[in-house]
Order: structure tokens, then C-alpha cells, then sequence
């Protein structure tokens, strides 16, 4: 039986394990095209090549879906294979989901992005129980009053990416707030804290009925739905081993969201159109809270500036990672990195052209530059400042990231 099952495990890793969504070619940035047997095939040997467990890919050209595949496995014992719609962990493309969500709000006038959240609670933070220790040092500091929504909707808030990491285990400002980056979950689950005050649900019901349900975004929550068990991935790391299961408990504006790429293609296609958000309220999101100049997202050690980041005019708005300029127009990214679970998302704005790439490896990140490279034409994603370089994803891996 254990040799039945591994022959059959190889067998189909690395088919594409569901009939693909296709009209025929793929239209690359430059104009250029692929037809998608070509990226399938691309697809194929790239992830074999990096050993990634399983992968769901997605391209939008003219703000609709032209390819779609799954590739590998979902699940090894027993093995199962990966499909367009298996649920998958999205993690921090959950930060994009969500702050398109806090926009609706704010087009509706039912939140304010620049009312610092000092002002926007009845009491102070640490006098709510899930800050009570967390927040004792932040309540004290001078700029904690300054410090908006959109700050920390756009990692300028100063605070660091999450309290456990800090040497007390507490919240601080580690700079101005609004005049640097550095990136923050902290921040968001603390938007995420201040919304379900103000309208007193959670905020995996108040996602549900805004954004999944409309959109008929069926494989995808902020928390693990039962609906979810007969096509989930679970998660592996470098050598292709058991990780965990994908139950992500509890609703977490940072991260908890598990997706598919068919469902946040939908997504993709519902905001480029407006249909999730105004044109202006969109175009808000996307302006630039402010320009970075970093050699890396998370800094190493004497990096200073850097030349990349200039190159395409990198900024971050509400929620998103903004190329302001490059030789194919304006684009907004997100990345997403977990135990298990690499993903990456790109959309450019002039030719509503995106690619979603899903995995449940810790090598996926090793397979993004040459499948959004060949698949879709995208030369510009600043590979060092997302760590996407081999170098990088290697030094990460021995730093224990």
C-alpha cells in the first residue's frame, strides 16, 4: 500500500490536476503573447524544479480571467491532488482583503481613516482586555495620539510587526509616526480591533457578508469554514514535509485568510472593474502614503538605500505595495509568507492585467520570478525588496524566517 501510494504521489504531482480556464493565449505586458500550454508547461517544470508541493496560478488579462491551474499536491497521506478551487492559506494578502474592506467603509462615511484610534476609543487601549499588557508602554508614549488608521494601514506607524517579537513582549513606536516604513501586522489586527468595536460583530462575519458572499468567493474566509474540509491544502516546508494543517483560527486582519486563486481572482476582477469600490475611493487606496527607498521589506543589517525600490517609484497606500512607475504603467502588489504557504499577487493597472500564485510550500517563493516573468511578462516586482532573490530566500532560511 506505501508503495502504491508513493508511485501514485509522484505520479501526479506535477500534472496540472484540473482542466484549465483558458481562451486560448495569454497577452503579456509588452504586448507580447504565451499560449497557455506554454505556461502550463512552464509552470510544470518550474515548480518540479523547486520542489513545490502544490500551486494554483492565475492570470487576468483585461480584468478577467484568461488561464487558471493547479499543479501538484494538496495533500500527501493520503495523497490528494491540488485543484483551481482548493482552499489555500492566503496569508498577508489577507492585509489587501481586508483594507479593501475598511474602504468600503470609509466610502460609506461609516469610518475615518486619518481620526487618530486614540480618538476613535472610548478608553484607553491598554484598558481593553487583548492590549492589557501589550499596550502599556504605547499609551505612554507622546505619539501614540497621532497615530491613524491609514498609518498603520500603510506600515508607516512605527510599530514593529508584532509585540511578541519586542524584548518585553510590548508595543512601541519605533520612529515618528507616518514618516517611515516598516511593516506591521500589528497594525492591522489593531484596525481589525478597532472596526469590530465599532460595529460590534466579528470581522470574519463582517468580510463574509461585505466581500465573500457578494462576490461568490465560496473558498475563501477569514477563519476555517467546515465547507472547507473535502478540498483544503495542507502545508510543507523545504524538504517537502508535513507542516500543518490549514485550520486558521482565530480572524486575523494580518493574516488568517485561506483563499483560492479562482476566488481571488474573482476579487481581482471585482476591484479593477469597481465593483467592489468607487474609482475614486480605489484610486485613494492606491495613492501613495509614502515612497520607500530601502534595499529590502525587511531590512538587513547596513543595507542603506536602495536602487530598485527608485527604480519603479516603490511606495505603499492603504493596504497595498505600490510600483508608481514602470515601463508597463502602475501596479499594486501583495505578498504573503507563512509556514507552508508562499504567495504572491500582482496587478497592473493600465492593462487590468494580474497574476496570483498560491502555494503550500515554503520553496514557492523560489518559483515566482520565473513564472511572473515568462507567464505574464513581469520584469518590474523588485526582487530584492521582496527577498524573492536565491540569495535572499537563503539567508532568510538560515536567519530561521
Amino acid at each position: 500500500m506505501r508503495f502504491a501510494a508513493a508511485l501514485l504521489a509522484f505520479l501526479i504531482q506535477f500534472a496540472s490536476t484540473a482542466k484549465p480556464q483558458t481562451t486560448g493565449v495569454i497577452h503579456r505586458l509588452d504586448g507580447s503573447k504565451i499560449s497557455v500550454s506554454d505556461a502550463g508547461a512552464c509552470a510544470r517544470k518550474t515548480l518540479a524544479a523547486e520542489h513545490v508541493t502544490g500551486a494554483e496560478l492565475a492570470v487576468l488579462n483585461e480584468g478577467r480571467l484568461v488561464w487558471s491551474a493547479a499543479y501538484g499536491m494538496r495533500r500527501k497521506d493520503p495523497p490528494l491532488e491540488m485543484d483551481r478551487e482548493t482552499t489555500t492559506w492566503a496569508a498577508s494578502i489577507t492585509k489587501s482583503v481586508f483594507s479593501t474592506y475598511v474602504m468600503q467603509l470609509v466610502e460609506r462615511g461609516e469610518f475615518d481613516l486619518d481620526k487618530p484610534v486614540a480618538s476613535q476609543l472610548p478608553k484607553p487601549l491598554d484598558e481593553y482586555e487583548p492590549y492589557k499588557d501589550s499596550a502599556t508602554e504605547l499609551v505612554r508614549d507622546s505619539a501614540w495620539p497621532t497615530v491613524t488608521p491609514r498609518m498603520l494601514l500603510s506600515h508607516s506607524s512605527g510599530l514593529a510587526n508584532f509585540a511578541f517579537i519586542e524584548p518585553d513582549k510590548k508595543m512601541h513606536l519605533h520612529f515618528k509616526p507616518g514618516t517611515q516604513f516598516q511593516y506591521s501586522g500589528e497594525g492591522f489586527n489593531l484596525v481589525q480591533f478597532l472596526i469590530e468595536n465599532k460595529m460590534q460583530k466579528p470581522l470574519d462575519q463582517l468580510m463574509q457578508q461585505a466581500l465573500f458572499d457578494p462576490l461568490g468567493m465560496t473558498r475563501t474566509g477569514i477563519i476555517y469554514r467546515t465547507e472547507f474540509a473535502d478540498d483544503v491544502a495542507d502545508r510543507y516546508d523545504l524538504n517537502e514535509k508535513f507542516r500543518s494543517e490549514t485550520k486558521r483560527f482565530p480572524a486575523r486582519a494580518a493574516g488568517s485568510m485561506t483563499s483560492s486563486a479562482g476566488d481571488l481572482a474573482k476579487f481581482a476582477s471585482a476591484f479593477l472593474d469597481g465593483r467592489i469600490l468607487k474609482p475614486a475611493t480605489r484610486a485613494e487606496m492606491l495613492r501613495p502614503v509614502l515612497f520607500i527607498n530601502t534595499v529590502h521589506e525587511f531590512p538587513h543589517p547596513n543595507d542603506g538605500t536602495g536602487k530598485e525600490a527608485g527604480s519603479v517609484g516603490l511606495a505603499y497606500g492603504v493596504g497595498w505595495g505600490l510600483l508608481t512607475h514602470t515601463r508597463f504603467g502602475p501596479a499594486f502588489f501583495k505578498e504573503g509568507h507563512g509556514d507552508g504557504a508562499q504567495d504572491y499577487m500582482i496587478c497592473f493597472e493600465r492593462q487590468k492585467s494580474c497574476m496570483i500564485l498560491l502555494t503550500n510550500s515554503d520553496n514557492g517563493e523560489l518559483a515566482f520570478r520565473p513564472l511572473l516573468e515568462t507567464i505574464l511578462g513581469d520584469t518590474v516586482t523588485p526582487w530584492e525588496w521582496e527577498g524573492y532573490t536565491p540569495a535572499d530566500i537563503e539567508e532568510s532560511r538560515k536567519n530561521g524566517f
